[in-house]
């Protein structure tokens, strides 16, 4: 009910008396007074005068539903939105639901209180200022074909940044940077049996507008914000519904078509580590060589000393510059 009183006073210009809204909802005034209350509390700025009624005033950077549905263009991604004040990661909430959820679902928090990241990293998730989500998919494909969907992510974050005029690379096969520094990281985790995908979600975290004091001092030299970058405030709705969107252009030919050449050609073209001399680490092992493509598998094409070329998979891996973050 809250949901439908909010409709009706977005789609007004004007004033909308107590009454109204009372005969149209078949509930008291006071029952109405209730609703305006909750839409207040969160962070609705409702104006209210006697006999006239009640008007929105302005709206608050939320990332439910309700603020974003305007702004959707897709047919089934991110049209059931589950909205968290806080929560302790969207990933792990998204895997005890994924069974009973259409596919397309997304889980959306102002706050994690354990945000995860790749091999079992923590990721910070202060309140109210990044993007921290999960979508829930359901593909019919090898689940061997599941870690290209990391590459979708990426694909899809960097579009939707470049929609907003902010430059970005892609560091295969997980991360977006802006000047050379993390600004999201993409976690993709699989639910399968043999040669069937229960479900796979997927997690992207972006620092949108964390300040310097939000990011940890160990931290400095390889992460930053987009408002850190930007130097100003960055709109949430319209880099959250442009990530939505462009996902699931990209998506679609991935389930349709089988084809991830448009996210290939993306990563490709904007990547931080084609043509860069890189460490790959696994575990205690370290390798160095030099990256030189992303195939049409999406595996990353590096060549060794000796001449050695060796396509790597995504997998328990981290790769590195030689002198930094790359």
């Amino acid at each position: 009910m809250k949901n439908k009183i909010l409709k009706m006073l977005k789609d007004s210009e004007d004033f909308i008396s107590g009454e109204e809204m009372s005969k149209e909802f078949h509930m008291t005034r006071a029952a109405i007074w209730k609703y305006i209350n909750m839409l207040k509390e969160d962070g609705y700025i409702i104006e209210s005068i006697p006999r006239k009624g009640y008007k929105i005033i302005s709206f608050p950077d939320i990332l439910t539903y309700e603020e974003v549905e305007e702004y959707l263009d897709t047919d089934f991604i991110g049209r059931n939105i589950y909205y968290f004040n806080s929560i302790n990661s969207t990933n792990r909430k998204a895997k005890e639901i994924a069974f009973g959820e259409k596919e397309g679902t997304v889980l959306v928090a102002e706050q994690q209180e354990e945000g995860k990241g790749r091999l079992g990293r923590h990721w910070i998730s202060p309140k109210g200022k990044g993007i921290w989500m999960s979508i829930i998919l359901k593909p019919k494909v090898d689940p061997m074909k599941v870690a290209k969907i990391t590459l979708l992510g990426a694909a899809a974050v960097y579009k939707a940044l470049s929609n907003m005029n902010i430059k970005s690379q892609i560091k295969w096969p997980n991360d977006v940077l802006i000047d050379g520094k993390k600004i999201c990281g993409i976690l993709t985790e699989m639910s399968a049996e043999l040669n069937m995908i229960n479900y796979v979600i997927m997690g992207i975290g972006i620092n949108v507008n964390l300040d310097e004091s939000d990011i940890p001092e160990e931290l400095k030299d390889k992460a930053t914000s987009i408002k850190i970058i930007e130097d100003k405030e960055i709109d949430r709705k319209e880099l959250f519904t442009n990530i939505l969107n462009e996902f699931e252009k990209i998506y679609k030919d991935f389930i349709d078509r089988d084809s991830i050449s448009e996210a290939i050609d993306i990563c490709k073209a904007n990547s931080a580590l084609i043509g860069k001399d890189i460490r790959i680490i696994r575990g205690d092992e370290v390798r160095v060589g030099k990256a030189l493509d992303i195939n049409e598998e999406g595996h990353l094409v590096v060549e060794f000393d000796g001449g050695i070329v060796e396509n790597i998979y995504s997998g328990e891996i981290s790769i590195r510059g030689l002198e930094g973050y790359i």
